[in-house]
């Protein structure tokens, strides 16, 4: 469960805040100043820190240079009104994660938050490296194939320098997880790691997403913004999907990689911005620049150092560790025993063609486990999950019914939890969210319109059970 501390003087906003953010899945602790706040963080580190800029005392922008001297990767949003928006807008420079106005729309914060989180989690979460999963917490890169050799040895070679990286490979081959690799064994490691979809966001939001905007740059724009670029100083950028990025922004990019500046939508301003520029695709830039909808400029300024991500049916051999990895790791996940797997199981995986990647295979054998009745996974398990990609199985309602009444049997026996029916109930909550983001292929508006919840309940529910999804799932092994 997430950790999100409030610092705010005002105590209706933090009733009613600890209230909402309860409600969501989320652990709440409070503090009225900006010392009180501080004494927190150092004395249990929250996963994400919501900070007003008035306070009595050490000021927001005080309390926040505190925090960040003390742990700069813990992601702080700032509350402000509108009068203190620069001082708000002055903190993102130096690393707050963003900032929200007063009043506050509740599912823009939320979003907020949950944005907060994935990113405090990419900064934070190490990625291990080898053949095995020392800690079933981390996420992993699995390989001891000779292409995935060649990957390890690349990404050691290049995570020391500053140079321009570009990552590619099919859907689902785990380009994300290369990519925090490489920031984590970086020289900048310490600053922050921010991720941008160039391919979920329409172009006019991912040009201010990218690059911030000046007040009045277009309707709505009532102050200035903060681009990620901008606000990433000193650390590292990850243009995901940068093949599907519109050819003018293209345009914008090779500036930055060229001379190091930047301009805010609707700025006159030329900004100089110190960031390390890593990119991904899945996409045939050559094909693209021939077709003229990608830049041959910005393609030989990307590909600095190029790391090729090799598809799961080249690295067959890797299968049987990617497969220990997975069930053991879902089976933790899902506080089930280990049921391994068949002989001819793992043939069956190995002559699968997958074509998508670490991914599906993941996919597929979390699906096995949700629903596999305790002995060990064998071809027929593996060809309903492969064939059910499409629709969720029933269950008999008395054989759920009898092994719901043993699983709390043996829990109880146990001892190993004193909230048996919150314990219940996550278990079933991760479980079905888990399937609906399956069955709707990773669309969260859809799998909260299939459950019945809001999305921003569904985010703060993806958080709290460390769940994967297809956009943005960790790979654990590619």
């Amino acid at each position: 469960m997430s950790t999100i501390l409030i610092v705010d003087d005002d105590d209706q906003l933090r009733k009613s805040f600890t209230k909402l953010l309860t409600e969501e899945g989320y652990r709440v602790r409070n503090a009225a100043s900006g010392e009180e706040g501080l004494e927190k963080v150092r004395a249990a580190l929250p996963d994400v820190v919501v900070l007003d800029v008035r306070l009595p005392g050490m000021n927001g922008l005080e309390t926040f240079q505190a925090i960040h001297a003390f742990e700069p990767k813990l992601p702080v949003i700032f509350m402000t009104a509108f009068s203190t928006t620069e001082t708000a807008i002055e903190a993102t420079k130096m690393g707050a994660f963003d900032y929200v106005l007063k009043p506050f729309d509740i599912p823009d914060m939320l979003k907020t938050i949950n944005q907060a989180l994935e990113t405090g989690r990419f900064m934070r979460s190490p990625v291990d490296m080898g053949d095995t999963a020392e800690k079933m917490d981390r996420d992993t890169i699995i390989g001891r194939s000779e292409g995935m050799q060649q990957v390890f040895k690349m990404i050691g070679r290049v995570a020391s320098t500053d140079a321009t990286v570009l990552i590619r490979g099919e859907t689902g081959t785990g380009k994300e997880l290369v990519a925090r690799a490489i920031y984590q064994h970086s020289q900048r490691a310490d600053k922050p790691f921010l991720v941008i979809n160039c391919v979920a966001l329409p172009e006019t939001l991912l040009e201010s997403e990218l690059f911030g905007y000046e007040k009045g740059a277009f309707t709505g724009a009532a102050h200035r913004r903060i681009g990620k670029i901008e606000q990433a100083g000193g650390g590292t950028v990850f243009l995901d999907e940068i093949g599907d990025m519109p050819v003018n922004l293209q345009t914008k990019i090779l500036r930055l990689l060229q001379e190091k500046k930047i301009e805010r939508l609707g700025g006159r301003e030329t900004i100089p911005v110190d960031v390390r520029i890593i990119a991904a695709t899945n996409r045939d830039l050559e094909k693209m620049i021939s077709q003229a909808q990608f830049r041959e400029d910005l393609y030989y300024r990307l590909k600095v150092i190029t790391i090729g991500l090799p598809p799961l049916r080249e690295r067959v051999t890797d299968i049987p560790l990617l497969t220990e990895y997975f069930i053991d790791r879902f089976a933790t996940e899902l506080g089930l025993e280990n049921p391994g797997i068949t002989r001819d199981a793992l043939a069956m995986l190995a002559e699968n063609s997958w074509p998508g990647n670490i991914r599906e295979l993941a996919n597929t054998l979390q699906k096995t486990l949700i629903f596999n009745r305790g002995a060990p996974i064998g071809p027929d398990d593996l060809s309903a999950a492969l064939a059910g990609k499409d629709s969720l199985p029933r269950v008999e309602t008395g054989s759920l019914e009898s092994e719901v009444r043993q699983w709390f049997r043996d829990a109880a026996q146990a001892k190993q939890t004193d909230d048996l029916y919150d314990s219940c109930m996550d278990f079933f909550a991760r479980i079905l969210i888990q399937e609906a983001l399956s069955y709707t292929s990773g669309n969260r508006s859809r799998a909260a319109k299939l459950l019945g919840v809001s999305r921003p309940t569904l985010h703060a529910k993806i958080d709290k059970y460390h769940l994967k999804i297809e956009t943005s799932v960790s790979q654990g092994g590619s």
